[in-house]
C-alpha cells in the first residue's frame, strides 16, 4: 500500500486552536470528522439554524491538498438522520490548488432548529485521487445493450 497523502492544515488567526484537527474516528472509517469552529462571538450560545434554511460554518482552518488528489466534504448520517441536517453540495468538493477558508455548508431539512454549537463534528473529510480526463468531439458514439434509455427512470413503470 502506498504511502497516506499528507494534508497540511493551517489555523485561521481567530480560531479556537484547541479543537480537534480532522480525525477518523475508528480504524476503517473513510471519512475524518471535521468539526466547526466557531467565531469567539458566537462561541457560547453557538448558531441556530433554522428549518428550511442553510449557512455556511467554519471551521477555523485551510487546508493544502496534494495535487492528484481532491477532498470531499460528505454529511455525518446521524446528524442527517436524527435531525436532517445534510449538505446541499454533497460532495462538496476541494480542489488541490484552493488555499481559502475551509467551511461547510449545512442545510437543515428537519422541522425544528439546529443550534449547531463550537466544537460539534459536522462533516466528513475524504480525501480521494483525482483522475483528469480528455475530452473530444467525434461523429457517433459506441453502441450499447442500454443505449439512450434509463436517464431519470426509476424502475417503475
Amino acid at each position: 500500500m502506498s504511502e497516506a497523502p499528507l494534508i497540511q492544515i493551517l489555523w485561521e488567526d481567530w480560531a479556537d486552536q484547541t479543537l480537534p484537527l480532522p480525525a477518523y474516528e475508528t480504524a476503517g472509517a473513510a471519512g475524518a470528522d471535521l468539526r466547526v469552529n466557531l467565531r469567539p462571538e458566537d462561541r457560547a450560545l453557538g448558531l441556530v439554524l433554522e428549518p428550511m434554511a442553510r449557512a455556511i460554518f467554519p471551521t477555523g482552518l485551510r487546508i493544502e491538498i496534494p495535487a492528484g488528489y481532491e477532498v470531499q466534504i460528505r454529511p455525518r448520517s446521524g446528524l442527517a438522520a436524527k435531525f436532517g441536517l445534510t449538505i446541499p453540495n454533497a460532495p462538496g468538493t476541494i480542489d488541490s490548488d484552493y488555499r481559502g477558508p475551509l467551511g461547510v455548508i449545512l442545510a437543515n431539512l428537519g422541522a425544528d432548529p439546529y443550534t449547531v454549537r463550537h466544537g460539534e463534528r459536522i462533516a466528513q473529510m475524504v480525501v480521494a485521487p483525482v483522475v483528469q480526463a480528455r475530452f473530444s468531439v467525434v461523429q457517433a458514439l459506441g453502441q450499447t445493450a442500454r443505449g439512450d434509455g434509463g436517464f431519470g427512470s426509476t424502475g417503475r413503470q
